[in-house]
């Protein structure tokens, strides 16, 4: 069942550009500062249509995707929250745009909480889901250390898991406190979270005696 959740979220959003189009005033707001106020327009039509478009094709590269990586064999081992990475992805986007079309239609949408609240949640789950990822070439934390040792892969990624939920549940509770200051903490709790990995990945490679190039 969970194959089919992807092209419907996709079609939902379809669904409510259709529905939402006829109340679009011809400029509507598409992009919003972090305070919350719209420091960006388009048309109508850009801003009814272009979130499901984007949305349709992210969706056929990463149904491609395991069918072109050099390690595809390993998306097998970890195709559960392979899905479960394309259905939040899609969520997301899925999830902004009706906030946009809400926008769009002349409602008040307090996006200076609504989206780092959102950002934030989305990295908890990520982080939860990032330590079943397999090696490959596509998906994951990729610095030339993880992709050479499946040591560091591994550990890099249950590391990487922490430090992302973490940063979302800090982000979502500065949402909720303190909005003014939430795109604060992600970008800072981002940074860490790079930085560190980066530097740990290199360390766990540095001491992996059967670290390879081999694909």
């Amino acid at each position: 069942m969970r194959k089919w959740i992807p092209p419907v979220l996709v079609v939902l959003a379809m669904a409510a550009s259709v529905i939402a189009y006829p109340h679009m005033a011809e400029r509507v707001p598409t992009h919003w500062n972090m305070s919350g106020e719209v420091d960006g327009w388009s048309s109508r039509l850009m801003g009814a249509w272009l979130m499901p478009l984007m949305m349709a094709v992210i969706l056929v590269i990463l149904k491609l995707v395991p069918h072109i990586d050099p390690r595809k064999q390993n998306y097998e081992k970890f195709r559960g929250a392979y899905d479960a990475i394309v259905i939040l992805i899609l969520a997301f986007m899925f999830g902004l745009h009706l906030l946009m079309l809400g926008a769009a239609t002349g409602r008040a949408v307090p996006f200076e909480r609504i989206i780092p609240a959102s950002v934030g949640a989305f990295f908890i789950v990520l982080g939860f889901i990032l330590p079943r990822a397999h090696p490959n070439w596509f998906i994951g934390i990729r610095t030339p250390w993880t992709l050479t040792s499946d040591v560091s892969w591994e550990r890099t990624h249950r590391l990487g898991g922490t430090l992302f939920m973490l940063t979302g549940a800090l982000t979502v509770i500065s949402a909720v406190i303190a909005p003014a200051s939430s795109a604060w903490v992600l970008v800072a709790g981002g940074m860490v979270t790079v930085i560190s990995l980066f530097i740990y990945s290199f360390i766990v490679w540095k001491r992996d005696q059967g670290k390879s190039t081999a694909g």
